[in-house]
């Protein structure tokens, strides 16, 4: 399940609870003739609803949907102005599924920030309505419940973030991996369509791995690889990004890159990588393949299997090289 189908079942699941629950309290309260709870219930269940409701048309952009803080502040708001306007103390127990959903449905952060708006105040008016004991108590228990839900979205949001890394991050080098290279590779070519910039890739690999893990062990080789991979995050500019696609073979894509500037980067580090010492091997050189879109590239595989395609030219015409193979151009 991914992330965005999770969070619509959670807060539709969230706004669906919190909205039988208010609705049976204005039941109840209907039923007692408390016929302004009854109204303020009906109200509050109304907005449940509607977060619902907007969960579901929404469902496809639940990780950046902004109506969720609008529904929320405006339950929070009618909880605040209900404490202030009624004399009813058993109203302040409302603000429990608030908090729950406040936590349940924003990001840590906002949920933590619109349940502070409103505990504060809510605080200082059971505090001066009710006697000392049974405010702390109420007060003490919503703080609890604060407390841990945070606790738990937090400890989630942390599994998540350590899970998607494991998904996306070569373990071994920390270097992105080949699942993240093609949704990235495919981002920025929508990006480059879209704006006119250039973008470039290149395909880089080690030359005589075999041959190096035959004379120093595999273990070495993997060393290699992870002493060239911090080598390649100092060489490369802040916007790039580079990605493990085996024991022995990069790839970067920089966008707003030319061809003249690719050209320069490769060259920058097959050199640095000739002229450096590395541990247990001593020398080491690479092959380079690389590219830059042209107007007919709207495809991840095609800048992916050209570049490869150079980095093998290179090979062929001989270790330590650079060869440029050009875009595909449509004209127009």
């Amino acid at each position: 399940m991914t992330e965005t189908r999770l969070r619509t079942w959670t807060h539709t699941f969230g706004y669906s609870i919190a909205c039988l629950f208010i609705f049976a309290l204005a039941l109840q309260n209907l039923q007692y003739g408390f016929y302004e709870l009854f109204y303020l219930a009906t109200g509050m269940a109304a907005l449940t609803l509607a977060g619902a409701i907007y969960t579901v048309i929404c469902r496809r952009h639940q990780l950046s949907a902004p109506g969720h803080l609008v529904i929320l502040s405006g339950l929070n708001a009618g909880m605040l102005a209900a404490l202030l306007t009624l004399d009813a103390p058993g109203i302040s127990h409302w603000a429990m599924p608030l908090v729950a959903l406040n936590l349940l449905v924003l990001p840590l952060r906002q949920g933590l920030a619109l349940s502070l708006l409103l505990l504060i105040p809510m605080s200082v008016i059971l505090f001066l309505r009710q006697a000392p004991a049974d405010a702390i108590t109420v007060i003490g228990g919503l703080f609890i419940l604060l407390s841990v839900a945070a606790l738990y979205i937090w400890h989630y949001d942390h599994m998540a973030q350590s899970a998607e890394d494991l998904a996306i991050i070569d373990p071994v080098t920390g270097a992105h991996n080949s699942r993240f290279l093609d949704e990235t590779l495919q981002k920025e070519i929508s990006r480059a369509i879209a704006t006119g910039h250039p973008l470039s890739v290149i395909d880089l690999s080690i030359d005589y791995a075999n041959e190096v893990a035959d004379l120093h062990g595999k273990d070495q080789v993997q060393g290699l690889f992870r002493h060239m991979t911090e080598h390649l995050f100092g060489v490369i500019r802040a916007g790039d990004t580079l990605y493990t696609l085996n024991e022995s073979e990069f790839f970067l894509i920089l966008p707003f890159t030319p061809e003249e500037g690719v050209r320069v980067i490769a060259e920058r580090i097959r050199r640095t990588i000739a002229e450096h010492h590395w541990p247990a091997v001593g020398k080491a050189t690479v092959s380079l393949g690389c590219t830059t879109r042209g107007s007919g590239d709207t495809r991840t595989d095609t800048l992916r299997k050209r570049a490869h395609q150079a980095m093998e030219d290179a090979r062929k015409r001989s270790p330590d090289s650079v060869w440029f193979s050009p875009g595909e151009t449509i004209e127009t």
